[in-house]
């Protein structure tokens, strides 16, 4: 995985034609002509289409506004509940790994009837020599039920990452992270910046795989 180096209206002609024939009658009689009468114009306020239905609202980022691609963003993380799973994977399975993640703790979200209030995150713990990597898998809820439901094997509640934080934004496949990572460290280096460990990583959009063009990230780094 990448990360680890950082751990490194007109009218109708129908209409105009019946006048133009009664016109033409009366002429013929020497009747004087009748003006046509006037369209009939419908009593009160025009009909209003129908408002649309409200759209559904996007789970929020930890930092509301949005990050910028070719900018570093200081920023805050608050602190927020969340139900999350640990797990370890080789660096090559990793994207399949942390999706899988965030499916189970997507569908213990619904078993236990609670609502998902911001995006799913994934903390990189830490590398090891045999090219594996552990991690926690987040989603954010709005507040830590009572009594605490029942959410499945190795599922449990915590709490997101929070405080000072710098932010990077990727666009594009997760199979091209490298490159925004290298980005990352040169960013670090030149600024001499020490950062602890854990790397921390926000999905805007949904993980489907790892070509994904569509995908967007933000990735957080915490100075030491």
């Amino acid at each position: 995985m990448a990360a680890g180096r950082l751990l490194r209206s007109s009218l109708p002609l129908a209409v105009l034609a019946l006048t133009a024939a009664l016109l033409g009658e009366a002429l013929s009689q020497g009747a004087p002509a009748a003006p046509p009468a006037a369209p009939e114009t419908p009593s009160g306020p025009p009909p209003q289409a129908a408002p649309a239905a409200p759209a559904s609202p996007a789970r929020p980022t930890l930092v509301p506004e949005p990050g910028d691609p070719g900018d570093v963003g200081e920023v805050t993380l608050p602190e927020k509940p969340a139900v999350m799973v640990s797990g370890t994977s080789t660096a090559d399975a990793g994207f399949a790994a942390i999706r899988s993640a965030i499916k189970r703790l997507e569908e213990a979200l619904v078993r236990a009837g609670l609502a998902p209030a911001g995006r799913p995150l994934v903390i990189y713990q830490q590398f090891n020599d045999d090219n594996s990597f552990t991690y926690d898998a987040l989603i954010p809820v709005e507040r830590l039920p009572e009594p605490r439901p029942a959410l499945g094997p190795d599922i449990r509640f915590g709490r997101t990452p929070s405080g000072r934080a710098l932010r990077f934004v990727h666009k594009g496949p997760y199979d091209e992270v490298d490159s925004t990572y290298d980005m990352i460290e040169v960013y670090l280096d030149a600024k001499n910046i020490l950062v602890k460990d854990p790397i921390i990583e926000e999905f805007v959009t949904d993980p489907k795989d790892g070509a994904d063009p569509e995908l967007e990230l933000n990735i957080f780094v915490q100075p030491r």
